[in-house]
């Protein structure tokens, strides 16, 4: 059983994940089983509740019957935060991952919550609100990745989330276009009136350059979250910060080619190529030696704290 468990864990980061599934193959092989497992918890709920396919090819009517679907997973995940062992692969990889290293119940449950902001269909006025669903939906990832790695320092932890918040942030940017055309918008009300946008008409070409100097502003906030996450990576064990150090590197280079793009950049799907993603592991490995020589302690200043 635990074979195909992790066999079916891996299979959904290489399918829905390319950046964190090439980031996860730098860890030793216990941290990486346990970080794909809680990926495919991750991957799964949020399918469910989006009605997707590892992140891909979204259902028409997904909206029908998602509260329903919520409270389905609701009771999944208890029962595997209950210990309780199931022959489905997904909820018995969380049962495992918490149960191996005591992952407080309230984190899971704080991802299912970012995913009843959805289902709520929230609207984000600033970029507090924003940030708010950015840590319930990313940035509790990191927290629990980070307990993977064997990090309990709060502090720590707080620099685990701001990866999360800054990685969520670049998807934001990243997917505006693409978010809006299912009625979703993330891009707090406040920077969209910054520039003239009342509402977001992704099939209106011309508020595009609008829409992407909004966008700068959320990749500009992700770069402060980002070098906050850089810091956090001198507590991790050298492997381990190689992958965080390489999926660090893979997000901000997205946002970056956006960044360049411009506007047309929403033109397709911005992604690193897999030559450019080797790339980008090498020059993590060069992070992790120059994290191990960081003065630890510099505080965090002016940045979201986590709940």
């Amino acid at each position: 059983m635990s074979d195909a468990v992790v066999a079916n864990s891996e299979v959904a980061i290489a399918q829905g994940s390319q950046s964190f599934a090439a980031a996860a193959k730098l860890f030793d092989k216990q941290t990486r089983d346990d970080a794909v497992m809680l990926y495919a918890w991750c991957r799964h709920c949020d399918d469910v509740v989006d009605g997707q396919t590892l992140g891909h090819a979204q259902e028409a009517d997904f909206r029908t019957g998602q509260q329903q679907r919520l409270d389905l997973l609701r009771a999944q995940t208890a029962s595997a935060l209950a210990g309780e062992v199931t022959s489905d692969p997904v909820f018995e990889a969380l049962r495992r991952v918490v149960e191996r290293h005591q992952i407080p119940p309230r984190h899971p449950q704080e991802l299912l919550a970012g995913f009843e902001m959805d289902v709520a269909d929230r609207h984000y006025e600033t970029i507090g609100d924003t940030l708010e669903y950015c840590y319930h939906v990313a940035g509790v990832v990191g927290v629990m990745m980070a307990m993977i790695m064997g990090v309990r320092d709060p502090k720590v932890l707080d620099r685990a989330s701001d990866l999360g918040l800054a990685f969520q942030l670049t998807n934001i940017a990243r997917d505006v276009v693409d978010d809006a055309r299912v009625g979703r918008v993330y891009v707090p009300r406040e920077i969209l009136k910054r520039h003239g946008i009342a509402v977001i008409d992704p099939e209106n070409r011309a508020q595009w350059l609008a829409l992407h100097a909004a966008a700068l502003e959320l990749l500009d906030l992700a770069e402060t979250y980002y070098a906050s996450a850089y810091l956090g990576m001198a507590s991790l064990p050298p492997r381990s910060a190689w992958a965080i150090g390489a999926a660090r590197r893979v997000y901000r280079a997205i946002g970056a080619k956006l960044r360049q793009g411009g506007p047309s950049a929403w033109e397709q799907r911005v992604s690193t190529t897999k030559a450019e993603k080797i790339g980008l592991l090498s020059l993590a490995l060069g992070d992790v030696a120059a994290t191990r020589f960081v003065k630890p302690g510099k505080p965090r200043t002016g940045l979201w704290q986590r709940p």
